[in-house]
């Protein structure tokens, strides 16, 4: 699972298997379940200490992912340590909210970094610069410094300059003191310097020597090397390790002062040639450097166009959703999206006049499905399906099924959507055919979750059967199966349930798909459970946890755990049933701050809560019998 995101890992590992495809929100569940159980494993040979640093310049994934690492942190040999600058975090920024969902973590610590007392200020400057400083000085810089190191650093480097036993007008507010003070360090630096580290801040926090060769005309690489030494000598930018030729800023704000320097014009024109110019020199690996591209085409829309914008917007977002960073991709889609229309994006006013514009609307639907709530889910489907009438209309069949046949949460809709969808696409396909079987089989499912008509989606299902069986697909029989069991659970049709089950559980342990084993069993445990065949429903529940922790995906190990407590309940096994809720609430609570649907999770949680509750009732207060 971890390969999905680091693909080189399967040049070491080529015999790693191909995960089972799950919706966007189980997907990441499996990822980040994954790389939390990597992390522990390791840290059971040796403790592993792992620091993030500039916790605030983190996406929103990653973020999301370090919550869920510190939930299962307590029975590891693992410590985080995170720095970050507050005054970069607002109540809005991302990083806020993460902070909050901390602080309810037992084993979390949060340490507040004060500014430097005054002696402490004097014993860093003499450290620092080598000189101590006049006590006229040290209560000045202090004064003005609040005692913040970074800014200490800056204003005691130019204490040669003679400027620090007078105020010379420095601001009295850290970001930008700070700022200040690095202009006045690099005002030190030569003009050809400054040129080049302008340059630079375009390129990015990190830069090569290559590249500045490539955008520097009038001067020659031994002249850029130069000036990158002078640069480093006053610590502007510092060598990147293991990597010949490479350099980055030493401090993000250095970049951002150099490039805010700079006036409008003159940064656009700069984004456009350092494309152009990445976009020669990437070559035929340009497509791994995909949003970096996307980047400076973006900024540099008004005089390069949309053209490379689209293009390598498409090759990041696509990147982005295979990595789980669903807020990053939604982002890409959309600024190309809204570049290509012209305007603010809005699906009223979208117009899917050609394939490119197709490609980014369905990406930026599957980027919104695992990032929005589903009360949105009629718009995106909306969406979904305005790409799918462009392809038939393209005669691309092949990109019109791609689209009917991506993976979706099933919800109940007043109306119809996916099954109009799905409609369409059987008319596209032989009617006995493996594909006409796939979407038969998800149209039976889709049709019961929209419109309660089970004996339609049954017949549906039926049919899909009958395909399967016929091409031998074993998957599609284990998936049509499961979707027939739900239906009958639900409809109490409880009778029909075992048969369909024990195929579907057989099959599913064939195939090694842990997801449906559980998913089957669990319908089967209701129904056995509903026709009161508690000892069989208990030996298939108990059965369902070691297949639920190999899925590394939510729904089984809700499904799991809240079988074996509801049953451990009435058997009157408080003990046992508070224990498996207590696992059922620690993994829905992990979900939640992965998801967008967090008025459906929450609400999910609460219900367990209110039953771990109910139990804990009785354990106090046991009835006259209970043990």
């Amino acid at each position: 699972h971890i390969a999905e995101l680091l693909p080189s890992l399967r040049v070491k590992l080529p015999d790693l298997p191909d995960p089972t495809p799950l919706e966007p929100e189980q997907a990441r569940f499996r990822l980040f379940d994954s790389i939390t159980n990597f992390l522990k494993n390791a840290s059971q040979a040796r403790p592993l200490l792992i620091v993030l640093d500039d916790l605030h310049w983190a996406d929103q994934a990653s973020l999301l992912l370090l919550e869920f690492l510190t939930r299962a942190m307590a029975s590891s040999h693992l410590m985080l340590v995170g720095t970050y600058r507050d005054i970069e975090v607002s109540r809005k920024h991302p990083l806020s909210e993460t902070l909050g969902s901390l602080m309810r973590q037992q084993l979390f610590r949060r340490i507040h970094l004060d500014g430097l007392t005054q002696q402490e200020v004097s014993r860093f400057a003499e450290v620092s610069g080598g000189l101590p400083l006049p006590v006229d000085a040290l209560e000045l810089v202090h004064r003005r410094t609040e005692g913040n190191p970074l800014f200490v650093s800056e204003i005691v480097r130019l204490f040669n300059q003679g400027d620090l036993n007078t105020d010379t007008g420095w601001t009295a507010t850290v970001p930008e003191g700070i700022r200040d003070a690095l202009g006045r360090r690099l005002n030190r630096l030569s003009n050809a310097c400054n040129e080049t580290l302008t340059i630079a801040s375009v390129i990015g926090r990190e830069f090569t020597l290559l590249q500045l060769n490539s955008l520097i005309e009038e001067m020659t690489e031994d002249q850029i090397l130069e000036v990158l030494e002078e640069a480093f000598a006053s610590h502007v930018i510092e060598e990147l390790p293991r990597s010949i030729d490479s350099y980055r800023f030493t401090h993000a704000l250095m970049q951002e002062t150099l490039t805010d320097e700079m006036s409008l014009p003159r940064r656009v024109r700069l984004h456009a040639r350092i494309a152009t110019v990445l976009e020669e020199l990437y070559a035929s690996s340009a497509n791994t450097h995909a949003a970096e591209l996307a980047y400076h085409f973006a900024q540099a829309e008004t005089v390069t166009g949309t053209d490379k914008l689209v293009e390598y917007s498409l090759l990041a977002g696509e990147q982005a959703l295979a990595a789980f960073a669903y807020e990053e991709a939604l982002v890409l889609f959309q600024g190309a999206l809204e570049a290509k229309q012209g305007l603010p994006y809005s699906v009223n006013t979208m117009v899917v006049a050609d394939s490119d514009a197709a490609a980014l609307l369905f990406g930026f639907a599957r980027a919104q499905i695992a990032t929005v709530g589903r009360t949105l889910y009629p718009e995106l489907y909306q969406e979904v399906r305005m790409c799918f009438d462009y392809y038939v209309g393209a005669e691309d069949v092949d990109a019109a099924l791609a689209v009917a046949e991506y993976p979706s949460p099933r919800v109940i809709y007043p109306d119809a959507r996916r099954t109009g969808l799905l409609s369409a696409a059987l008319l596209l396909v032989p009617p006995d055919s493996i594909h006409a079987g796939l979407l038969l089989g998800e149209y039976g499912s889709a049709l019961y979750h929209e419109t309660g008509d089970s004996d339609a989606a049954q017949e549906a299902l039926g049919r899909a059967l009958i395909i399967a069986k016929k091409e031998h697909d074993l998957a599609l029989e284990m998936r049509v199966l499961t979707h027939s069991a739900e239906i009958d659970l639900w409809t109490l049709n409880w009778g029909e349930v075992p048969p369909k089950g024990r195929r579907a559980i057989e099959l599913a342990g064939s195939l090694g798909d842990p997801t449906f084993q559980v998913t089957a069993s669990y319908f089967m445990v209701r129904a056995l459970a509903g026709m009161g065949q508690l000892q069989e429903a208990q030996q298939l529940a108990e059965a369902m946890i070691v297949p639920a922790e190999h899925s590394r995906s939510f729904p089984p190990l809700r499904d799991a755990h809240w079988s074996n407590g509801t049953l451990h309940r009435a058997a009157g096994d408080w003990q046992d049933a508070r224990r498996f809720l207590d696992h059922c609430v620690e993994a829905l609570s992990e979900l939640t701050r992965a998801s967008a649907d967090l008025a459906v999770l929450n609400l999910q949680v609460g219900n367990l809560v209110q039953g771990r509750e109910n139990v804990d009732r009785v354990l106090a207060n046991p009835p006259a019998g209970v043990t």
